[in-house]
């Protein structure tokens, strides 16, 4: 029996709960997981994807489909590369090799995309390496006319950190199934085990380097560790949860079976994708990573289920940290910080510079900005009670993307503190109808929204008092919506109009 590609013994009559405790399996409660009880079939070698195994791990690469003689190359010689050593890198490429070859080197500087294989070599032959690009840049390695003739599609990682006494391993063609037997994908822990079932409880996405943005989309979208099955075809799953936001749009790339990709504009931009068959490239999905463990549960999940991802590398999200602890934590990836703003350890971080988990473990530095605790506000908010206008919110606030939010003081009176957004002015383009109304009187440090039915829509206010005529935002009930409420009123004392206050959620153990 296996369970996420390790072996596992397991007495007659276990069942899947015991496959995840005594394997201590990853596992996300609620989730699905896949079984697939494999029947034999005839093993069949996809002769366009090879998984090159080298002394630092696998990667995964995918011959492009133009014919060419480098690919007619590889096809006919590819076993030949086993156990060939790095010759040489640099922070653009790596090369292995020397070995024999037939190519004809074209002269002159060309233009090179990151992550794709050629054949070069030089001004002879006789001395051609098999050369793996790493960045985009401009080079002369003498390769063939056509360039290069596949492009590496997971494992980019194992790539990056390959160094000189590294060496390539083994080298082999990507084979599947020809019947795949027998699968189900389900969440309950009771369901019995049969001899052979082999077990998938989560799936593991691999950022793609060229799309900073695209990947700081997913980690929001799955910042609860799942992916939701919103929709199911036969070459892809969807999560919907963020339909409607727009994605930049970064990188260009077929979208293969395991590929994740997002739309980033029309009807249905921001939704999230895992490709579950081959499909080709559009101007309107950017691929923003690689599923590189557990593809086979993406192709089992049904609609309306969730499952459980993990990315690599994980999202770097500084905010709402101290200095202190987001300093371990960057000590730890080999990240220096450079503290701005308010410096001191207590300072609560409230930006990061760059702002991406790429962009950061790319430059090995990030400038963090921090504020005196005094203003950061814990609130709570009544995510079950208004979640459309607390979907305004957090777009108004940023909290959609991050976990610190951000209000500017508009104005204070009579123990009323009004602000107004600082990231977006969602209320051009989000709703907010009347929910959550008061109908009595509001309790001091409730936390509410103007709602459509007023002028001022979008205004977000909080009392130190109760009320019992008018909302937060000095509006009528009718015209207000109680998102949450102010865990820590008495810090509201510390602002001043045209202050900024920052926010972030507060745990139910924290309220």
């Amino acid at each position: 029996m296996e369970i996420n590609g390790n072996e596992i013994e397991l007495p007659e009559g276990s069942v899947l709960e015991d496959a995840i405790r005594l394997s201590n399996a990853l596992y996300r409660k609620g989730t699905a997981i896949g079984i697939l009880i494999e029947r034999t079939g005839e093993q069949v070698a996809d002769v366009s994807r090879y998984t090159v195994r080298t002394s630092k791990g696998e990667f995964r690469i995918e011959l492009q489909d133009m014919p060419s003689s480098s690919r007619k190359t590889w096809l006919a010689n590819h076993a030949e590369y086993r156990n060939m050593p790095v010759r040489w890198i640099s922070r653009d490429a790596v090369a292995f090799g020397p070995f024999a070859s037939a190519i004809v080197p074209v002269r002159g500087n060309a233009q090179h995309k990151g992550f794709e294989m050629m054949f070069a070599g030089g001004s002879d032959p006789a001395n051609t390496h098999l050369i793996l690009t790493k960045d985009k840049h401009s080079a002369e390695y003498g390769a063939p006319e056509e360039g290069t003739f596949a492009k590496v599609i997971s494992g980019k990682h194992v790539l990056l950190s390959l160094a000189k006494n590294d060496r390539i391993l083994d080298i082999e063609p990507v084979t599947q199934s020809e019947e795949a037997g027998e699968h189900i994908c389900t969440t309950d822990l009771s369901t019995r085990l049969e001899n052979g079932s082999r077990i998938f409880t989560y799936l593991e996405i691999e950022i793609d380097a060229e799309a900073p943005e695209g990947a700081e989309h997913l980690f929001a979208v799955t910042r609860d560790g799942t992916f939701h099955i919103d929709a199911v075809s036969s070459s892809y799953i969807s999560d919907h949860r963020f339909q409607g936001e727009l994605v930049t749009y970064e990188n260009f790339e077929s979208r293969s079976a395991g590929s994740v990709f997002v739309r980033t504009v029309g009807y249905g931009a921001g939704k999230l994708f895992i490709a579950t068959d081959d499909r080709t490239s559009t101007i309107m999905h950017s691929v923003v990573g690689h599923v590189v463990r557990g593809l086979e549960l993406a192709k089992m999940a049904q609609e309306g289920q969730k499952i459980m991802v993990e990315s690599v590398p994980h999202p770097i999200m500084l905010l709402g940290m101290s200095y202190v602890d987001a300093e371990k934590e960057m000590e730890l990836l080999g990240v220096e910080v450079v503290r701005a703003g308010y410096t001191e350890d207590d300072g609560f971080i409230v930006a990061q510079d760059p702002a991406t988990t790429i962009g950061i473990l790319k430059e090995a530095r990030v400038t963090l900005k921090g504020v005196d605790p005094e203003h950061l506000v814990r609130v709570k908010l009544y995510n079950d009670l208004v979640p459309k206008t607390l979907d305004f919110f957090r777009h108004a606030t940023g909290m959609q993307y991050k976990p610190v939010g951000a209000l500017a003081v508009l104005m204070t009176y009579d123990n009323t503190y009004i602000f107004k957004a600082v990231e977006k002015e969602a209320d051009k383009y989000k709703e907010i109808l009347p929910e959550n109304t008061p109908s009595v009187k509001v309790a001091a440090g409730e936390l509410g929204v103007t709602n459509q039915a007023a002028k001022r829509a979008g205004m977000v206010g909080v009392k130190l008092e109760d009320n019992d005529l008018f909302g937060p935002t000095g509006e009528k009930f009718a015209s207000t919506n109680i998102i949450g409420r102010v865990i820590e009123t008495e810090k509201l004392r510390n602002f001043k109009d045209d202050d900024i206050m920052y926010i972030i959620e507060s745990s139910m153990e924290e309220s």
